[in-house]
């Protein structure tokens, strides 16, 4: 069967499997509505009838007998059942697995479609149909979706010599790693001594593991957690590829440290394979080529399967997009230097043109950005499948509610909020609602409600998560910050400060642990990703009422406006949408005792002096500027040497030696060539305040 038509006819049934789980879940809440029904038989169908005509035989076959139980439904011989919808959405993975890789299924996949069957026919017999799923084969728990995004990460598992003496056993933990997600593994078996030598109790082996999962980095992590004292574990996060398109087996070694870009130069010299040619020369150990070559070819694959997945979104590349706007970022910096050089040289015939090129340049930055836009709505949809799931597992019977949908952000911010957001959901439904039987006697409806909205606040988004459940236990809160030995017995801690202890790494209330909660891996994932999306995230909550998660994120991370100004010899950018006014420091505007205060019309606003915050050579300004900026709700003022103006920033990433500098949030560069540091002013007034008490500090812990 001819390619261009099977990858057209996969791409239409990557569409109609997400109406499908869309139409099955809103029949869950509406069972008697025929028009579902009707939805859920036609996708079948066509799946079901396509799928015949283009050669996917196995996908047909499977569909078919879905397909026969929602025809039964719709003749009115079958009921539809919470049991029959939780099958269904369950199929339709197991369908859309079938399409990615019909010919590759494995024992547990046939295992599996076995089970859905068995319980699919137990369902649609006359005798159970009044009680459905009665004596159903299980189902795996493992294969529910969660809305979470699958990222590949490389992983080194180095087990020490003495592994064996921890009570370990590796081969347990490469199990559970493989019940993460897809992965390739590859032993090394370069540091085995020869047979007469060998102590039966050390461990000489090690690996390097290819995984794809969409459980995130905590949870690879977590595997490794008893073992980090025996083992040397490195797991990075690699770059998602497009199709056609992997790393050269050279970049993978110098990535992964194996080979030094010198070495990797002078073999190249030479036009054999690379991998023979580096074994032959001795740069590089078989068993290390062999890695990196299991790598290229596993990311190869994810990168067929996301472009076959994403059927129904933009048809551009996003590589070809991103490509775009680096471009644009270039341009940008291009023209701030031509309309420098056209003040400069105050030629009109220059400066006209300076404008005009200006002009364009903004008209092709935000046509750019617009595309990379998207409806944050396309997210949301995943995590009706999440809480019907999830709720489902908990027995908490929920009404999810989704507001603002149509509100676009830039796809980078989307692609790394997903993980966030379900660890909120997840904390909302675990934590936060309470079962039936508990919300009835508390005078509550036994449906919860889980919310997420989205909307617009000037440049930036604003979305909540909210429940109204059981609310936080702040004395639970403190108990546990207490037992941890972050907060002394008897100390005086309000709400926030006791929040901000529910934030930090490994804190967790729960006096369990299950599959949902327990380990302490869940907020402070949340908080450390929207900080690296340049965000904030806010917590309120009231006991008994429910809680609210607040995000404030900007629209895009590629191209800001910004305020330059100096401090000696070097520059700094604020965002411009946190600045509010710029002031000077004297004696009418300065606070009384010379406190690091400014008066500012009466109300008393503390300020960081930049050039004692990073230690900046120099005597500085017999005067100094204030730039006065919005931070978490309140006003902060940044002391600076001169204010020079309104600049349209290209941000640039910092590179992984300045990645940990506490206060940065990029770079960009100026037009004369200059580098310009991008301020995070929430975290430099989290430094401040952390800080050993001053007077200014002082000022910003009273702020």
């Amino acid at each position: 069967m001819n390619g261009p038509h099977r990858q057209a006819f996969k791409e239409e049934a990557f569409d109609l499997l997400g109406d499908l789980e869309s139409a099955l879940l809103e029949l869950d809440e509406s069972p008697s509505d025929e028009e579902l029904v009707g939805r859920v038989f036609r996708a079948l169908h066509t799946i079901k009838g396509s799928g015949a005509m283009f050669g996917f035989e196995k996908t047909a076959a499977f569909t078919h007998e879905l397909e026969a139980a929602f025809s039964a439904v719709r003749d009115g011989v079958l009921a539809v059942s919470s049991d029959l919808v939780a099958i269904a959405l369950k199929s339709r993975d197991h369908i859309k697995q079938l399409l990615l890789s019909e010919e590759n299924l494995g024992p547990d996949d046939l295992a599996f479609q076995a089970a859905l069957l068995g319980s699919l026919r137990l369902l649609t017999q006359p005798v159970a149909v009044g009680a459905a799923g009665a004596g159903a084969p299980a189902l795996p728990c493992d294969l529910a979706a969660d809305g979470a995004p699958c990222l590949s990460y490389r992983i080194r598992f180095e087990p020490a010599t003495d592994f064996f003496a921890s009570g370990s056993n590796p081969l347990g933990i490469l199990r559970e790693l493989r019940g993460l997600g897809e992965c390739r593994m590859v032993c090394h078996a370069g540091r085995v001594p020869p047979l007469e030598e060998i102590d039966p109790h050390a461990c000489h082996l090690y690996w390097d593991i290819i995984l794809t999962t969409a459980a995130g980095r905590a949870a690879i992590a977590e595997v490794f957690e008893f073992v980090e004292d025996y083992a040397e574990v490195q797991i990075e996060e690699l770059a998602a590829l497009d199709q056609g398109q992997a790393p050269r087996i050279g970049d993978i070694l110098v990535d992964r440290g194996d080979l030094g870009p010198a070495d990797l130069e002078r073999s190249l010299e030479g036009r054999p394979r690379l991998g023979e040619l580096l074994v032959s020369q001795g740069l590089v150990p078989p068993e290390k080529v062999a890695a990196a070559l299991a790598e290229q070819e596993h990311l190869k694959t994810q990168a067929h399967r996301q472009v076959a997945e994403s059927g129904s979104g933009i048809r551009v590349s996003s590589h070809k997009l991103d490509s775009l706007i680096n471009l644009v970022g270039e341009l940008v910096t291009v023209q701030a230097r031509l309309s420098q050089i056209s003040q400069e040289r105050a030629d009109p015939a220059l400066n006209a043109v300076a404008e005009e090129v200006e002009r364009l340049t903004w008209n092709v930055r935000d046509n750019a950005l617009n595309m990379r836009m998207l409806p944050i709505g396309s997210l949301f949809a995943k995590f009706r499948r999440l809480t019907h799931d999830l709720g489902r597992q908990l027995g908490k019977e929920v009404d999810f509610v989704v507001e603002g949908g149509e509100t676009e952000l830039d796809k980078t911010v989307i692609e790394k909020l997903g993980d966030p957001l379900v660890h909120l959901i997840r904390n909302s439904l675990d934590h936060g609602l309470e079962t039936p039987e508990v919300r009835l006697a508390a005078g509550k409806s036994r449906h919860g409600m889980l919310a997420i909205r989205a909307c617009h606040e000037g440049t930036h988004i604003l979305l909540r998560v909210s429940d109204d459940g059981a609310g936080l236990d702040y004395e639970a809160i403190r108990r546990k910050a207490v037992e941890r030995g972050g907060l002394a017995p008897g100390t005086e801690i309000d709400e926030r400060g006791l929040i901000a202890c529910l934030l930090q790494p490994g804190f967790s209330t729960a006096r369990e642990i299950t599959e949902v909660s327990g380990r302490g891996v869940g907020l402070d994932v949340v908080n450390r990703t929207i900080d690296t999306l340049q965000g904030s995230l806010e917590v309120t909550s009231e006991r008994g009422q429910g809680t609210i998660f607040s995000i404030r994120l900007p629209l895009t991370l590629a191209i800001i406006e910004g305020l330059l100004v100096a401090v000696g010899d070097d520059s700094f950018v604020l965002p411009l949408a946190s600045v509010t006014e710029c002031i000077e420091l004297n004696d009418r505007t300065r606070g009384s005792d010379r406190r690091r205060a400014v008066n500012l019309r009466g109300s008393i606003v503390p300020y960081i002096r930049l050039r004692e915050h990073f230690d900046i050579p120099g005597p500085g300004q017999a005067i100094e500027q204030v730039v006065i900026a919005s931070v978490e709700d309140r006003l902060v003022g940044f002391a600076v040497d001169r204010v020079v103006g309104q600049i349209q920033t290209v941000v640039k990433q910092l590179g992984r030696l300045y990645k940990g500098i506490e206060g940065l949030s990029g770079a960009t560069i100026l037009g004369d060539g200059r580098l310009a540091l991008i301020l995070d002013a929430a975290r430099l007034v989290q430094e401040a305040e952390l800080a050993p008490s001053g007077a200014g500090d002082a000022e910003l812990k009273r702020g």
